[in-house]
């Protein structure tokens, strides 16, 4: 994934958070996600089209974790996300 790559919400998803959780649910397909601790700030970050570049480094500078764990974790984050049709990646 390109640093440059720009992530976009695609679907309407009803949220609800629960015990600092965020539960996703798409009724029209009926698919469903959860998701806890960076996920939530992931996602609060994707409300608007973002890079992925800038999502990295958003959470290079709230957390203390290696440029290479970040930018793994983040993709494939991002990935199940779009595999759920949550997300369009460009």
């Amino acid at each position: 994934m390109d640093k440059n790559t720009v992530v976009k919400l695609i679907t309407d998803i009803n949220v609800t958070e629960l015990a600092g959780e965020k539960v996703m649910i798409d009724f029209a397909t009926g698919k469903y996600f959860m998701i806890k601790g960076v996920g939530n700030d992931i996602w609060d970050m994707i409300q608007n089209p973002i890079t992925y570049g800038e999502i990295v480094a958003k959470l290079l500078s709230e957390y203390e974790v290696s440029e290479e764990e970040c930018t793994v974790s983040v993709s494939n984050f991002l990935t199940k996300l779009k595999e759920l049709n949550f997300v369009s990646m460009e």
